[in-house]
């Protein structure tokens, strides 16, 4: 059974389980050929992409907690109108090179947009003009993401798990529903009540039962920019 939620690696024996010519199955072929992505990660990154681009369009993309920077990528494969991509993550994959040059070969456009940054996320500037993303930021890493892009009054699009639950804020709902719905919703409200309009919606739970997708746009923009570092 190939299950879209497996962490194994996809290699060019899979490669006769993509076979058509839509972008995905391109897509998947690519990171066949790299050897070194997780299964999950790439199905993940696909159905976010695909939900983001529903609703934000161009803007330099900042994936956050980035590791591979296959959905900063798939970003800019979706909407060509982004002019580059910064991936960030403390401990970046060795792999992520791998993977990246395997992408640059099936889609030369990509060469030279994207950027790979080892190091802490707290003094990136971030920009109104930005669009910040991160996938399964674990814990209280999806509260500085949403903190930073709100401080910036840019887009931001966050698919949250590994919720603290002796840290996160519940909002006193944890007798209704669980702990870690409880503390998505407190961060949505939250993020509304800081100017933005907000999406809530989910990708497939085949892939993730950490599948809450938040996404959000401010109301009204300035030029100015931020960090990560709440103001």
């Amino acid at each position: 059974m190939f299950s879209p939620s497996s962490r194994a690696r996809l290699t060019d024996r899979d490669l006769d389980r993509f076979p058509g010519d839509t972008l995905f199955d391109r897509l998947a072929r690519a990171s066949c050929h790299a050897g070194c992505l997780p299964r999950k990660e790439l199905y993940e990154a696909w159905e976010m992409a695909k939900r983001v681009r529903r609703l934000f369009r161009g803007g330099r993309i900042v994936d956050l907690g980035g590791g591979h920077g296959l959905l900063a990528q798939v970003l800019l494969l979706l909407d060509n109108s982004s002019p580059a991509a910064l991936v960030v993550d403390k401990a970046l994959p060795l792999s992520s090179a791998k993977l990246h040059e395997a992408l640059v070969q099936a889609w030369p456009r990509l060469s030279g947009r994207i950027a790979f940054v080892a190091g802490a996320l707290d003094d990136l500037p971030l920009l109104s003009t930005d669009l910040v993303v991160s996938s399964h930021a674990c814990g209280a890493l999806t509260d500085r993401v949403l903190e930073g892009a709100a401080a910036a009054r840019a887009r931001v699009a966050v698919l949250p798990c590994c919720h603290d639950l002796a840290v996160g804020d519940a909002g006193d709902l944890s007798g209704w529903v669980d702990a870690p719905t409880a503390i998505d919703l407190v961060r949505a409200m939250r993020l509304k009540q800081q100017g933005y309009r907000i999406w809530t919606q989910t990708i497939p739970a085949a892939i993730t039962v950490k599948n809450r997708l938040l996404l959000g746009a401010p109301r009204s923009r300035n030029s100015q920019g931020s960090s990560l570092k709440s103001q």
